[in-house]
């Protein structure tokens, strides 16, 4: 990844790619079933970071491939007497709400625009021109984005888990 990222910069481009991020241990039971969905929520917290293009949670859009007997999170009792899920294709959330089992997501992060290769533009007077920006510019923006990715979740998380306190008084 850092070889491709470094020889993209040096012929002036820039890539993009995508960061997954796991939360483990989470009580079941946060977030709701209509409205303030935990993976909305999710969703609306990381696509608020720049450059953020797309949002994946569990199977994401490799699910819409499946059948639903296919796709579906069967259920079983555990060893500790703990309900689980065989696969985790949900990722975590079923109806909005957390289910015990990791918490995954995938969030797409577009290429860097300002590069140093020529692009064409238009000046604020109409013109067509050429433009290539100077000085130092990321070629991707990913390296910086995991940790923006993992405080937003996690912040997310936060929210959902003093909200399930405030209400229920359970944790």
């Amino acid at each position: 990844m850092i070889e491709l990222i470094e020889q993209t910069g040096r012929q002036g481009d820039s890539i993009g790619g995508v960061v997954e991020c796991v939360a483990r241990g989470l009580p079941k039971g946060l977030g709701m079933p209509v409205f303030d969905k935990l993976e909305a929520d999710l969703a609306k917290g990381v696509m608020s970071l720049p450059a953020s293009k797309g949002f994946e949670i569990g199977s994401g859009f490799a699910g819409t491939l499946m059948t639903g007997s296919e796709h579906n999170d069967e259920f079983y009792t555990d060893e500790a007497g703990e309900i689980r899920t065989v696969t985790n294709r949900s990722g975590g959330t079923q109806g909005g709400i957390t289910n015990g089992e990791n918490i995954i997501i995938r969030v797409a992060f577009k290429p860097t625009a300002t590069i140093r290769k020529e692009q064409r533009t238009v000046t604020q007077s109409g013109e067509e021109t050429m433009l290539a920006a100077k000085g130092r510019h990321d070629p991707c923006v990913l390296p910086r984005a995991v940790p923006m990715v993992e405080a937003m979740m996690a912040l997310v998380l936060c929210d959902h888990l003093m909200r399930q306190q405030g209400q229920c008084g359970v944790l």
